[in-house]
């Protein structure tokens, strides 16, 4: 199979971009599924090198190329992207792109949704909530996103203890365990199965 039959994924990430090393690292010799392209709405963000070093076009847009302008639509189309993949990306999709590709948008939230999403819920601001409020126990939701932050239908969750002692560092590092394991299994069984006779 060439690189041209594969079906590409596009990430989409605002920061580090742990998730995105995942996914590059995981789809790198993949038979069927590689990472195409990501995109980036912040010029200082890790995520860019971590693309760049695995050979991977890095684009970077602003608010008004997002909201306001087709561009990025008109990128991605030249990517012909299977899936676009919110890996740590924080501004609300825009109608334009939910309409272009219907169910073909996911999100990694850190924490188990409904609970502790929405606007301003990411990263330590998450771990920190779900400590305040003395859960037992976090993890991770998967799933597919729609007008608002972190309100669509779910793909997978899975759980992990909230420990007595746990600070929102030791808990967010436990949580991304989780994130770096399944995310890039959910993207495979996304685009590996086979549509429904």
């Amino acid at each position: 199979m060439t690189q041209t039959d594969k079906k590409n994924v596009i990430i989409f990430a605002s920061g580090s971009g742990s998730n995105a090393q995942r996914l590059l690292e995981y789809f790198e010799h993949h038979p069927h599924i590689r990472v195409a392209a990501l995109f980036s709405n912040n010029p200082n963000a890790y995520a860019l090198k971590r693309a760049e070093t695995f050979h991977v076009p890095a684009l970077l847009f602003n608010r008004e190329e997002f909201y306001k302008s087709d561009r990025v639509l008109q990128q991605l189309a030249a990517f012909k992207p299977a899936l676009i993949v919110l890996a740590g990306f924080l501004w609300l999709v825009p109608q334009q792109l939910l309409q272009a590709y219907p169910n073909k948008i996911i999100n990694i939230h850190p924490a188990l949704l409904p609970k502790y999403g929405g606007k301003g819920m990411h990263g330590q601001h998450v771990h920190a909530a779900v400590l305040a409020a003395g859960e037992q126990e976090s993890g991770i939701t998967i799933h597919l996103i729609d007008e608002e932050y972190d309100k669509g239908e779910f793909i997978l969750q899975e759980r992990c203890p909230v420990l007595p002692q746990d600070t929102p560092e030791q808990l967010g590092a436990r949580v991304l365990e989780l994130e770096h394991r399944c995310l890039p299994l959910v993207v495979e069984q996304l685009l590996t199965r086979q549509p429904q006779a």
